[in-house]
């Protein structure tokens, strides 16, 4: 008989199956009706620390060791078979329900989540501020389960460490040592996490190492939980009070834009009153609730229920509507239940529990096979879509802006770019990767046209708001000797209005000293104003920052007017809903509030050249989505790349003019 490695309670405790629910039926209904998010992610990053300790050491307990291929075996067994099933289920019904605009992201996440990386592949979608803005797919909920996976991993490890640390140290207290890890770990990830939440909070909420912490704080429990003691009065309070402040986190907090820092104590808090509310036998204790037959039931599929919730939600919004009524929400979370038990007892349980991996692996291994094939149809497809764009030039048949401006009639033809491919119609330098990001401050030049023997520089300075019309700038200086630069950051205004410490305020010093470096620019032609705001010290910054590079370094600006933005997706609205309602919703908005400070910039100076292109956004005095056959945004506020090229008459004008002065 092996000496255990530390005694623990290894007692079923059928309400944790009941709290496993409770958070996955908050995920589903605050999705559904409040479309925010509940908290009820990180109860369940509690549960799985604690079962999943639970399961290490008692393992250990048997055997005296623990195993990578037994241990890595079982976790397949355990993971994949509804993961498969479901990313499976998804690509099958994408063919037919799903927006093209979405469908490349689409793929790229399901083969995230095959492979348990979709967290970091959410990281950086979400730190891309050209790709942050796009719908959200119906797989996107599966970041949580990679970090689940990428978990199980570490805790191995961490487990066999303690294992041969125990062995080659054995007069030490097994129980201080796994403390003192798992206590380290917590302390440490904590710390990350409140330190990276307030420093980049899109990329904390997903990364995996600011949620350690909430894995840790449930092998701390599993641990220390037999030395917890509460008396019936005590237990059945802490209990109750984890439960309503549990309900109530989602309505309390903003989740999505404070978590995972120190506000994620609040859920991991109540969900360790009800975890040690559930060591004493009460009355009217919350244990009486969450440890009913049906609520058991249920925890056993929770894990079903969380996968299939936002599946059904998500193409529920994209073929339906953005919300859902009472009776129709209920029915995504029955339709979740009843697909979870049918998954969990058909698909799941013969693979999982069946004695030959041979069995298990070669079921696995067909699914897999399905899904690799659904994937590869699904991208061969877009490939050829995103060919015949390419193929395609600008010409009478797609004028774009050109439509606005000249005589031509417009053929009666289908939109470009296809719906599958609008979202991925960037310009040249978000594509080559010489816009900077937002994570960093350092300058990023791209380089195009005439690199050598050139007889003019021009150079592209701003946010994505100038970075978008670099399509038109190089479609219109593709017949001459110029050379041209993109100086762009993303989310990052060429303004005064920064502090100097500021990673913005930073990026834009590093302009200013590139500008005085290079004496040989000519043009610098950048965004002057934000069509989001009417707040004057915003855009003053823009034009008075354009004003020092004229009198500082005696470089002739051209400034570009923002173009219209909008508080929805064109794009997604566009598909989703048609032309037709696309266009009132434009045109309902105030699209334009930089108009006043326009018009006054207009009046006032005279030191800069200006050009306000809000004409070719404008048919029959409408706002329109779709000019000269060409779909203009890609989101809320970015052009298409296409629609700028259309552009390419219009700053050929403009600059030659000012170049030849």
């Amino acid at each position: 008989m092996n000496e255990p490695l530390i005694n623990i309670n290894r007692k079923f405790r059928p309400e944790i199956e009941g709290l496993r629910v409770v958070a996955a039926l908050l995920v589903a209904v605050y999705h559904i009706w409040f479309n925010r998010i509940s908290g009820g992610v990180d109860v369940f990053f509690v549960i799985s620390g604690f079962l999943i300790t639970t399961s290490i050491i008692s393992t250990i307990n048997r055997t005296g060791e623990i195993r990578f291929w037994p241990f890595i075996i079982k976790l397949i067994k355990r993971l994949y078979p509804s993961v498969l099933f479901v990313l499976g289920i998804v690509l099958l019904l994408s063919i037919f329900f799903l927006p093209s605009s979405i469908m490349e992201k689409t793929i790229r996440e399901v083969v995230a989540s095959m492979f348990y990386y979709q967290n970091w592949q959410l990281a950086i979608s979400s730190t891309d501020y050209l790709d942050s803005s796009q719908m959200k797919t119906p797989v996107e909920h599966f970041w949580a389960l990679s970090i689940q996976g990428q978990f199980y991993i570490i805790w191995f490890l961490i487990f066999s460490f303690i294992v041969m640390f125990i062995k080659k140290y054995k007069h030490l207290s097994v129980k201080k040592v796994i403390n003192s890890i798992l206590g380290t770990l917590f302390i440490i990830s904590m710390i990350y996490s409140i330190y990276l939440t307030n420093v980049n909070q899109p990329w904390a909420y997903f990364i995996t190492f600011t949620r350690v912490w909430e894995f840790a704080l449930g092998g701390l429990i599993c641990i220390n939980l037999s030395f917890i003691k509460l008396n019936n009065f005590l237990a059945t309070i802490l209990g109750w009070i984890g439960l309503i402040g549990l309900i109530l986190t989602g309505i309390l907090f903003e989740v999505s834009e404070m978590f995972p820092g120190y506000i994620a104590l609040w859920p991991m808090a109540c969900a360790f009153l009800i975890v040690i509310s559930g060591t004493r036998e009460t009355s009217y204790g919350v244990k009486r609730i969450l440890a009913l037959p049906f609520m058991v039931k249920l925890g056993g599929i929770s894990f079903g229920i969380y996968l299939w919730h936002w599946v059904l939600l998500q193409f529920y919004r994209f073929n339906v509507q953005e919300t859902p009524s009472f009776i129709e929400g209920m029915l995504i979370i029955v339709l979740s239940i009843v697909l979870s038990f049918s998954m969990t007892y058909f698909i799941e349980k013969p693979i999982r529990s069946h004695k030959s991996n041979k069995y298990s692996f070669k079921r696995l291994g067909i699914m897999v096979s399905v899904n690799v094939i659904l994937i590869s149809g699904l991208f061969y497809n877009g490939y050829m879509n995103a060919k015949n764009l390419e193929n395609r030039v600008l010409d009478t048949d797609y004028p774009g802006a050109l439509a606005v401006m000249s005589e031509v009639v417009v053929p009666d033809k289908e939109a470009i770019p296809d719906f599958a491919n609008v979202f991925g119609d960037l310009p040249k330098s978000h594509i080559d990767g010489s816009n900077q990001n937002l994570r960093n401050s350092d300058l990023k030049i791209g380089e195009y046209g005439e690199t050598e023997d050139y007889d003019a520089t021009i150079a592209l300075i701003g946010s994505s708001h100038s970075q978008h019309w670099l399509g038109a700038i190089l479609e219109a200086t593709k017949d001459y000797n110029y050379r041209v630069l993109n100086v762009t950051r993303s989310g990052t205004r060429f303004s005064t209005g920064y502090d100097d410490d500021d990673l913005k305020g930073i990026w834009n010093l590093n302009v200013l000293e590139f500008l005085e470096e290079n004496q040989d620019i000519d043009l610098v032609i950048a965004q002057a104003t934000a069509a989001s705001t009417s707040n004057e010290r915003i855009l003053s910054g823009m034009t008075d920052q354009l004003q020092h590079v004229k009198d500082e370094f005696d470089i002739d600006v051209l400034a570009v007017r923002d173009n219209p933005r909008y508080s929805f997706n064109i794009l997604e609205s566009l598909e989703t809903y048609g032309e037709e309602q696309t266009i009132i919703k434009m045109n309902d908005e105030d699209n334009q509030k930089d108009e006043v400070f326009w018009r006054q910039f207009e009046k006032e100076n005279q030191s800069l050249y200006k050009i306000d292109l809000t004409e070719f956004f404008i048919v029959d005095d409408e706002f329109k989505p779709v000019i000269g056959n060409i779909r203009i945004y890609r989101d809320t506020k970015h052009l298409t790349n296409s629609y700028s090229k259309s552009f390419g008459a219009v700053f050929e004008s403009e600059i030659n003019d000012i170049l030849s002065k």
